[in-house]
C-alpha cells in the first residue's frame, strides 16, 4: 500500500521536474521535438510545474488535516 502511495507522489514530482526542464530549454531557445514553438513549450512547462507542485501540496495538506496537525488554520468549513 505504501508503494502505491509513493508512486502516486513520485509521478507528479517527475512531471514538475520535467516542467522545469521545459522552461529552462525555452529560455535558452532549445525547442523540443514535441512542441511547435518556444512559447507553447514554456507555457506547458509552467503548467506542469504548477500542477505537479499543487498535487503534492494538496496531498500533504489532506494528510495533515486527516491527522489533525493543521491546528485549525486550514480547516474546511
Amino acid at each position: 500500500m505504501r508503494l502505491i502511495a509513493l508512486l502516486i507522489l513520485v509521478t507528479p514530482g517527475i512531471l514538475a521536474v520535467y516542467g522545469i526542464k521545459l522552461i529552462r530549454d525555452a529560455l535558452f531557445g532549445e525547442l523540443q521535438p514535441l512542441f511547435l514553438n518556444l512559447f507553447l513549450q514554456g507555457l506547458s512547462g509552467v503548467i506542469f510545474v504548477i500542477g505537479g507542485m499543487g498535487f503534492i501540496g494538496g496531498f500533504i495538506l489532506h494528510r495533515d488535516r486527516k491527522r489533525n496537525k493543521t491546528k485549525g488554520r486550514f480547516e474546511s468549513r
